[in-house]
């Protein structure tokens, strides 16, 4: 069967992920290509296993979600062993038989023109997940967009294995209907070196047209709730507490200044454990620097926790923060790194790969360490915090070169140029 999409030059376009939910880069992404999408004309469905889409666009199947029980069990099975039993391989074909007709209800019920699957069939968290849909879109010759953001070969835990025939046979696919996206030029020479899959390099963006939101009534208190004195100096690390953050370069800086500062960490462990949080937890108590592990004070959106307290979403912190440190030993392109120079803020980086070949050389003025801060990398920051004047126009260069560089008007072109390769004239909006 050949999916025959309607003449009409605007689209159903469905998502489909693990999950659509929380902070994390594939959520935060899908909805920036959403919101651009939306405000083209195009209507997003979501196919997921945890949501906080609108519910009447959304189909929740809980089992595709990574951390279903079930699925996490099967997973971390699947990764602890370099050999599977007849019985796994009997699971993984139950499961992608449920999925497969999951997923056609979703193309049905939706009536969708074009996927878009987020990261499902680059990561291999859900195996039958990934395998079904596969099989869908082979089945279908469905247009897809495959966004991937991390490969397998990228995660030293995905090496070793007893499902590697999968992983070759659906992460990614090489399928005619199927444009493969990925978000760094790494990723697009890997791919096409290991698996001989050409892609498309979109990555990430910000909505740099648009002006970030102020400090407002709401997060006025922000500083005063985290403990801080009106003095002291706001440190923020906007990541998860993953060992490949590499958060004890931010402390030793932190403890190098020699300034009354604090490092505020504002996201949980996340799916990969608590060991490295344990060892963050120890190093700042011994380097004697003062660190908030606040992921119970920052949410998704501004709101209450069920004892009454305020809770502020990612964005208030940015806007206390003085400095904002982006150590990472590895990252798929650096969210962190976006963010902060939408809010015009100074940013310590580690010179990560990606950092290296994909948005160093557009010019961007931060304070940049190699592996290990040195005293060059504490005498530039201190320098960045004490003159205003050449902090204001740091980050205003910033500015600039990420709204050339990484906007919506950038992600809208790039979209339509695949809409149009998909669909012909009618995908030109």
């Amino acid at each position: 069967m050949t999916h025959s999409p309607s003449t009409r030059h605007l689209f159903n376009i469905g998502f489909v992920s693990t999950r659509f939910a929380d902070t994390d880069g594939v959520s935060l992404e899908t909805a920036k290509w959403a919101e651009v999408l939306e405000a083209m004309g195009h209507t997003c469905y979501y196919f997921s296993g945890y949501s906080d889409r609108p519910a009447g666009r959304s189909m929740v199947v809980p089992e595709a979600f990574y951390r279903h029980a079930e699925i996490k069990e099967r997973h971390d099975r699947f990764f602890a062993l370099s050999q599977r039993t007849q019985e796994d391989t009997l699971w993984i074909h139950h499961w992608r038989g449920n999925f497969r007709h999951h997923l056609y209800r979703f193309l049905n019920e939706f009536n969708i023109d074009l996927l878009i699957p987020e990261n499902v069939l680059a990561i291999p968290l859900n195996i039958p997940l990934g395998l079904a849909l596969t099989e869908v879109i082979a089945e279908t010759g469905m247009p897809t967009i495959a966004h991937h953001h991390d490969f397998a070969w990228e995660r030293k835990r995905f090496l070793v294995n007893g499902i590697q025939d999968y992983i070759n046979m659906a992460f990614p696919p090489d399928l005619p209907s199927i444009t493969h996206v990925v978000i760094n030029s790494q990723a697009n020479h890997q791919l096409a070196r290991r698996r001989g899959v050409g892609s498309v390099i979109i990555p990430n963006v910000m909505n740099y047209e648009e002006p970030p939101p102020a400090i407002d009534d709401y997060s006025a208190d922000l500083r005063q709730r985290l403990g801080l004195a009106p003095d002291d100096l706001l440190v923020l690390q906007p990541t998860r507490v993953v060992q490949r953050k590499g958060i004890e370069h931010a402390i030793e800086l932190v403890q190098r200044l020699g300034r009354k500062a604090w490092l505020v960490i504002s996201h949980a462990s996340g799916d990969e454990g608590d060991d490295y949080e344990r060892r963050v937890r120890e190093y700042a108590a011994m380097l004697n620097v003062p660190t908030i592990f606040c992921a119970d004070v920052f949410d998704d959106t501004r709101g209450r926790t069920e004892d009454g307290q305020k809770l502020y979403n990612l964005w208030d912190a940015y806007n206390h923060a003085d400095l904002v440190t982006y150590p990472s030993v590895f990252e798929g392109f650096g969210n962190a790194f976006l963010e902060a120079i939408y809010f015009r803020k100074p940013i310590v980086v580690n010179n990560y790969s990606i950092y290296a070949t994909d948005i160093r050389p557009k010019g961007f003025r931060v304070i940049e360490f190699d592996d290990f801060v040195t005293d060059e990398t504490v005498a530039q920051t201190r320098a960045v915090l004490d003159d205003q004047a050449l902090r204001q126009e740091m980050v205003e260069q910033n500015y600039e070169l990420a709204r050339h560089h990484f906007s919506y008007t950038l992600l809208r072109y790039k979209l339509r140029v695949q809409l149009a390769q998909a669909f012909g004239a009618n995908g030109i909006v």
